[in-house]
């Protein structure tokens, strides 16, 4: 094992743009180009390239695939059609979460999950744990994937000029092989941003030649490169949860009112079911902490860790916390005690070092794009 960082295939054009580059669950990525709010504001208003290879491709494969997957994650997979993709979560037996994952059917008896990067071998390592009795086989292919995102309203006509693909008919969490670029790839329609947009799984070494290619198709429409600070605020704004911030080993999917991707209805057992299913009952007969919005009245920052107080108690805790460029205010997203989690709540604040900065509870997301 080493400590250097992982570096992914476009990591020199990373440089030659001038990326500030930053380690990032053991790979050297780009954090920003320039100015990070202006990624945000392209990727809401064009369009924005991003490098997303540091996320951890599985594949499993064999007649009992479906089964096993079943077993191993919370969600239905099995009734998941070919071509179409489900995001789900692999839990503990106690219902901790390991993880949230898109798992996507490539063919009647393959599979490709995507993990986090800080999750990828532990996701890998429980997968093949779990694997066992089962006539199935569950592969690494984190080297054998680049993957490329390009997120916003103009994302649609930019790939549309550089394959014949049928992307209009292909749906939200849904994904088709066909060639960009001249480049062969699963072109996705998914994301982590609150806009539409595609994700690109190709070979590495066909990485660039796609990336520059986009860069091309793009610049009419004012695509930008975009790096993982302004992923992080676009996904805050969307309310999307994030793997060690909203979603962590302590919570279950019941804790981050996710409980829908716990599919009881399903066939056979399954990790965490017991747990899982008193984890229901608990949220059902006594309401946990919520995850809610919080939109600052002032101008200081809240982050994660940071006490929620409401009448001189603490009442929750921030998980996620960024300057809003949409909404030109301060926002965070924060689990709270139900008493305090309705919309328009009063008296709510987070204490930022000392200082009781009043806040506005509000349901999540806090920004919804236009259909």
């Amino acid at each position: 094992m080493t400590d250097t960082p992982r570096r992914t295939a476009l990591d020199a054009l990373h440089r030659e743009l001038g990326a500030t580059m930053t380690d990032f669950a053991g790979w050297d990525m780009p954090l920003r180009y320039g100015s990070e709010r202006d990624e945000h504001v392209a990727v809401r208003t064009r369009a924005g390239l991003f490098d997303l290879s540091h996320m951890g491709e599985i594949t499993v494969t064999g007649p009992q695939a479906a089964a096993l997957l079943d077993f191993a994650l919370v969600g239905n997979i099995g009734s998941v059609a070919v071509g179409r993709a489900r995001y789900t979560m692999i839990c503990r037996e106690d219902g901790g979460i390991l993880d949230d994952l898109i798992v996507y059917r490539l063919a009647d008896a393959e599979y490709m999950v995507v993990a986090n990067a800080s999750n990828a071998q532990t996701v890998l390592d429980a997968l093949t744990e779990r694997a066992a009795g089962f006539d199935a086989a569950v592969r690494d292919d984190r080297d054998a994937y680049a993957l490329l995102a390009v997120q916003g309203p103009a994302s649609p006509a930019i790939l549309k000029s550089l394959t014949d693909a049928d992307l209009d008919g292909l749906k939200y969490y849904a994904g088709l092989p066909g060639t960009v670029a001249g480049v062969p790839a699963l072109i996705a329609r998914t994301g982590y941003t609150g806009e539409d947009g595609f994700e690109l799984f190709v070979a590495p070494g066909d990485a660039v030649k796609l990336w520059q290619a986009l860069t091309e198709a793009g610049a009419d429409a004012g695509l930008v490169p975009c790096g993982l600070s302004c992923r992080d605020t676009l996904r805050l704004e969307a309310g999307m949860p994030l793997y060690g911030h909203e979603l962590t080993t302590a919570t279950t999917p019941f804790d981050a009112g996710l409980g829908r991707v716990v599919k009881f209805e399903k066939e056979g057992d399954f990790v965490g079911r017991a747990a899982l299913q008193a984890a229901a009952e608990r949220a059902e007969a006594q309401p946990p902490r919520k995850l809610v919005g919080l939109i600052a009245e002032g101008r200081r920052v809240p982050r994660a860790g940071f006490p929620v107080v409401a009448g001189g108690e603490v009442v929750g805790e921030v998980t996620s916390g960024a300057p809003s460029p949409t909404l030109g205010k301060p926002i965070a997203i924060a689990y709270v005690d139900a008493a305090h989690a309705a919309p328009g709540t009063q008296g709510v604040g987070v204490d930022i070092r000392g200082s009781h900065e009043a806040y506005e509870v509000v349901a999540l997301p806090f920004y919804k794009r236009q259909r």
